[in-house]
């Protein structure tokens, strides 16, 4: 009687349907995964049906409207027109308006010597066109002779 309730031995089998057995369990997923690929399911099969649904009443709603459309097409068209016309004229004014202020915003921080960003861009810039400026003007009393000089020579009666 002790030899059918013997204690199972510390040896594992080693039969081919054991390790396959064993390969499947080391690879389960865990409860986490488990709740995770649920989750991932039924949220995907929600949108998938809300997607339809959208699809199938847009769908419909064309079927059903199409003739009021076509139909009223031509006050559509000019409102439609006006309506992004005049859309974007404003924006463009409101842009436009924005830009302005903030211009004038900078130049007024910059003539009161607050020195707002890119200010010291201008003053390298001005600097440079004085300097040119300076250099054109030395070069034209230089030369300035020289070519007055020529011009009597090609004409003397002049």
């Amino acid at each position: 009687m002790a030899d059918r309730h013997a204690p199972p031995s510390p040896q594992t089998p080693t039969s081919p349907h054991h390790a396959i057995l064993r390969r499947i369990q080391h690879h389960a997923p865990n409860s986490t995964h488990l709740a995770a690929l649920l989750t991932l399911l039924l949220t995907g099969s929600i949108l998938l049906l809300l997607a339809g649904l959208t699809v199938t009443g847009t769908v419909i709603s064309m079927i059903f409207f199409s003739p009021v459309i076509i139909i009223s097409s031509p006050v559509w068209v000019p409102l439609g027109t006006l309506v992004i016309l005049s859309t974007a004229a404003f924006l463009s004014i409101c842009g436009f308006g924005i830009v302005l202020v903030a211009a004038f915003s900078w130049m007024y921080r910059y003539f009161r010597g607050l020195h707002p960003p890119g200010s010291d861009r201008v003053d390298y810039a001005r600097s440079r066109i004085y300097d040119t400026a300076t250099h054109v003007k030395d070069y034209a009393r230089e030369y300035g002779g020289y070519l007055q000089s020529k011009v009597k020579d090609a004409a003397p009666g002049a």
